[in-house]
């Protein structure tokens, strides 16, 4: 018994010869399990733009299946599945381009930050700043990540007044 080629996009294993594995890879089920695993990566922009060059199925309207299942060439998609998408693609333009909000320039952000580094250096301890030009410092998750109880206490956002120090602790 020799080597075991593991294919991870089928999930199949079999020995591994040159001609075994040029079988396996030209074969239709890796082929499709392949395309499979890549289009889950596909942005939602890209998926709506393919389903509507497509023209719908006839039989997966008439009958609600199609023997073609995902390897049909038409568009299983009903007009509300289009809308959802498009509502979808337009929430992650908004998140991309800052919420409909001028793009911040970057002489404002130095002077915040200079402000913000000087007010730090005659503060005492790991004291907060918590508003910077009438501004409240917002802590803020992007989209996709989960809700900030069920994160490690390492990346919960700090407490509204500040971290609580200790003087004089030892270690050891």
């Amino acid at each position: 018994m020799g080597k075991t080629y593991f294919c991870d996009y089928c999930g199949r294993s079999f020995q591994d010869n040159l001609h075994n594995r040029k079988k396996h890879l030209q074969g239709v089920q890796h082929q499709r399990a392949k395309k499979f695993w890549f289009d889950s990566f596909r942005d939602t922009a890209t998926i709506l733009a393919e389903e509507l060059a497509k023209k719908p199925c006839r039989k997966f309207l008439q009958s609600g299946q199609c023997d073609f299942g995902a390897n049909c060439k038409f568009s299983h998609m009903t007009d509300e599945d289009v809308s959802k998408l498009r509502q979808k693609v337009e929430e992650e333009n908004k998140v991309e381009h800052n919420d409909g909000r001028p793009a911040p320039n970057i002489d404002e952000w130095l002077a915040k930050r200079a402000k913000r580094k000087e007010n730090n250096s005659h503060s005492s301890g790991l004291e907060v700043e918590k508003e910077v030009d009438d501004e409240p410092v917002v802590y803020w998750l992007p989209p996709g990540y989960h809700a900030v109880h069920e994160l490690p206490p390492s990346l919960h956002p700090p407490p509204p007044g500040g971290w609580k120090t200790t003087l004089n602790v030892e270690w050891g």
